[in-house]
C-alpha cells in the first residue's frame, strides 16, 4: 500500500494503468437516445418545455404557466410558490431561495440570501446547548417572496396574479399527505411540540398533536389568504404592508427577533456572475459564493484528471478516489469560507478554482485514506445527520431559457414555529451561522447572510444549453450533483438512469454513506480496510439528495426531464 509520503502518488500510477486521456469526449447521443419516459412521471419527455420539481401539484403549476404562454421564469416562480404550499417541510414563503438561470441569452446567478435580524447578536445565543436553534429566535428575514417577486418583475411575462393562482388553489383545496411527509412529521414531532406556542404543530400536525396519515387531505386556509394578499398587492406587501406588521407582532409576542424594520429593508436578491469550469468537454456553470458551486466545480476538476474509464469501472478503488475528492473539496470550503456580502474586498479564494490547484489536489489522493485530513467532522459547515431540508426545481422553455431554483427553510419544517394567522413556517437559518469564531465570515452579526450549501447548475455542450439541474441535501448537494453529472458524462447514461444510480457521500471525517444494494461487499470491505467508517443506508435514501433535472437534447427534438425517485416529485411538459 502506498502512503502520502511516497514520491509517486497512486494517482499517477492509476493514470499509467488506465491511460492519461482523462478528458474524453462525452457521448451526448448515447445519453439522449437511451432516455425512456416512465409511467409514474419520474421521467418525462415533451416538445414545448419541461418542469421538474419535488411535488406533482407544483410541477403541474409550472406546466400550466408554459401552456398559458409564460416563459421559464413564469413557470419557475409558479412552481416555487406551489412547492411552498405542498412541500412545506422543505420550503415556503418563510424561507430563502437561490437561482441560476439563462434568460434572453444571459447567464445569471441570483443570490437570494436571507438576512439575520438587526437584533441578532452572538450574546442572544450564548445559552444554546446544541447547534440547531428552533422556535422564533431561529428565524432570519425571509427572502423567497422578494426573490420570486423580483425575478418575475424583471424577466417574467404573465400577470403576477396568474403566477400565484396555482399555489392559492392548492392551499384552498388541499393536497394529499405523502408517505415521505408522514415520516418527516413523525421524526420532527418532538421538535414541533417543543416550541412553547406550538404554532407550527397547530398548522402542520393533525389536531395539532400527531402526524397526518398518508393520503389525508391537508388544507391551508390561512396560507391561501396570505398568498392572496401577496397576489393582489404584490410581493412588497410581505415586507412593507399588513403582513409585515403581523409578523412583527407575532415575533414580539413569542420572543423572536425579526421586526417590521428588518422586513422593510427587503433582502433583495443580488445578480452575480456565475462561475464555470469544463468537465470532459461540457461546461458546468453554477452559483458563486455564498453558495457552494465552487465546491462542486473543484470536485469535478479533480475527477477530470482521472481517466473516465476508471471512474465508470466499478472498481473498489474508484469509489475510494471519489470519496477522497469529496473530502478534500468540502474541507477546502470549510477552511476557506467566503462571504461576498461582508468580505467582498478580499476577492474570495481565487486559488480554489485554479486548474493547477485541482491537479495538485487530485495528485494528493493515494491508495489509502488521507490521514492528514481531520478525522472528526467540523461542527461548522454542514448538517451531517441528514436533518437539513431543501427543494430544487428545474425549468426549460422552448425559447432557450432555463431556470433552476433551490429554496429552503433550512431544517425539515424549519423552526417548527409558524406565523400566527398567516399559515407559513418560519425558517431556522440562524442555525447556519458561526457562533464561536468572530473571524469567520459567517459569524453571527446583525443583517448578515447565512452559510448555504446549494449548487444549482447549467450545463452547456458545444456552446449550447444542455441541462439545468440541482438538488437538496445540505452538504450532500455537491456530491449528489457531481455523481449525477459523472453518470451522464462519464458513463453516457440517460438522465433517467443517472438519477436512480446508487450514491455515496463521504464526510470530511471519513464516514462514507452508501445505499444498500448499490455497492458490493468487495467495495465496502475495501473502503473499511482503508480506514473509512461505512454507513449503509436504505436504497433510494432520503439522505442522498434529490436530483431534479431538465435536458434539451442536441441529437433529437424536444425536452427530457427527471424528478427524484427518492422524493415525491414528477417531471412534465407541454406538447
Amino acid at each position: 500500500m502506498l502512503n502520502a509520503g511516497q514520491a509517486e502518488s497512486s494517482f499517477r500510477l492509476l493514470q499509467r494503468a488506465w491511460g492519461r486521456r482523462a478528458r474524453q469526449a462525452l457521448n451526448a447521443g448515447q445519453a439522449e437516445s437511451s432516455f425512456r419516459p416512465s409511467a409514474d412521471g419520474k421521467a418525462s419527455s415533451a416538445k414545448g418545455g419541461m418542469v421538474a420539481s419535488a411535488f406533482p401539484d407544483a410541477t403541474r403549476a409550472g406546466v400550466e404557466m408554459l401552456k398559458r404562454g409564460g416563459n421559464a421564469v413564469d413557470a419557475a416562480c409558479a412552481t416555487a410558490f406551489a412547492l411552498g404550499v405542498c412541500e412545506p417541510q422543505a420550503s415556503g414563503i418563510g424561507g430563502q431561495s437561490m437561482c441560476i438561470m439563462r434568460i434572453n441569452g444571459m447567464n445569471i446567478a441570483v443570490d437570494g440570501s436571507s438576512r439575520s435580524p438587526s437584533l441578532a447578536h452572538s450574546s442572544a445565543y450564548m445559552t444554546r446547548k446544541r447547534r440547531r436553534i428552533l422556535g422564533y429566535k431561529a428565524t432570519t428575514v425571509p427572502s423567497t417572496v422578494a426573490v420570486l417577486g423580483i425575478l418575475h418583475g424583471r424577466y417574467g411575462r404573465l400577470e403576477w396574479q396568474k403566477v400565484l393562482a396555482p399555489a392559492i388553489r392548492i392551499a384552498k383545496r388541499g393536497y394529499r399527505i405523502t408517505k415521505l411527509q408522514r415520516g418527516l412529521q413523525e421524526k420532527e414531532l418532538e421538535n414541533f411540540l417543543g416550541v412553547r406556542s406550538r404554532s407550527g404543530a397547530r398548522y402542520f400536525l393533525k389536531d395539532g398533536q400527531e402526524p397526518y396519515g398518508v393520503g389525508d387531505r391537508f388544507v391551508q386556509d390561512d396560507l391561501a389568504h396570505t398568498l392572496r394578499a401577496i397576489s393582489d398587492s404584490g410581493y412588497l406587501s410581505f415586507y412593507r404592508g399588513s403582513i409585515a406588521k403581523q409578523i412583527d407582532a407575532d415575533m414580539r409576542r413569542n420572543g423572536g427577533l425579526v421586526r417590521e424594520e428588518d422586513l422593510a429593508h427587503i433582502p433583495e436578491p443580488i445578480e452575480r456572475r456565475p462561475i464555470s469550469r469544463t468537465y470532459r468537454g461540457a461546461s458546468v456553470m453554477t452559483m458563486p459564493p455564498p453558495a457552494a458551486g465552487s465546491t462542486l466545480l473543484l470536485t469535478l476538476m479533480m475527477l477530470n484528471h482521472l481517466p473516465s474509464r476508471f471512474l465508470r469501472s466499478g472498481k473498489p478503488s474508484a469509489y475510494h478516489f471519489m470519496a477522497e475528492a469529496l473530502r478534500k473539496a468540502f474541507l477546502h470550503r470549510v477552511l476557506k469560507p467566503f462571504n461576498p456580502h461582508t468580505y467582498g474586498q478580499m476577492g474570495g479564494d481565487a486559488h480554489h478554482l485554479q486548474r493547477s490547484f485541482a491537479r495538485q489536489m487530485a495528485d494528493s489522493i493515494h491508495n489509502s485514506m488521507d490521514a492528514t485530513l481531520p478525522m472528526i467532522d467540523p461542527e461548522f459547515g454542514g448538517d451531517e445527520d441528514g436533518g437539513g431540508e431543501t427543494t430544487h426545481l428545474s425549468v426549460m422553455d422552448d425559447e432557450g431559457n432555463a431556470v433552476g431554483i433551490t429554496q429552503s427553510v433550512e431544517l425539515a419544517y424549519g423552526s417548527k414555529a409558524a406565523a400566527d394567522g398567516m399559515g407559513f413556517l418560519y425558517n431556522n437559518y440562524m442555525s447556519a451561522f458561526e457562533f464561536s469564531d468572530p473571524q469567520n465570515p459567517f459569524f453571527i452579526r446583525p443583517n448578515e447572510i447565512p452559510w448555504t450549501s446549494v449548487s444549482p447548475a447549467l450545463i452547456f455542450r458545444d456552446g449550447q444549453l444542455w441541462m439545468v439541474l440541482g438538488s437538496p441535501g445540505s452538504q450532500r448537494i455537491f456530491s449528489t450533483v457531481a455523481q449525477f453529472l459523472s453518470g451522464v458524462i462519464d458513463e453516457g447514461l440517460p438522465i433517467s438512469e443517472a438519477m436512480v444510480m446508487p450514491r455515496l457521500h463521504c464526510t470530511i471525517g471519513g464516514t462514507i454513506s452508501v445505499e444498500e444494494g448499490g455497492f458490493g461487499g468487495e467495495v465496502i470491505r475495501h473502503l473499511e480496510e482503508m480506514g473509512y467508517k461505512v454507513v449503509v443506508r436504505e436504497r433510494f435514501s432520503f439522505y442522498h439528495g434529490a436530483i431534479h433535472a431538465v435536458m434539451k437534447p442536441q441529437t433529437r427534438e424536444g425536452f427530457q426531464g427527471v424528478a427524484e425517485i427518492r422524493r415525491d416529485g414528477t417531471a412534465g411538459g407541454t406538447s
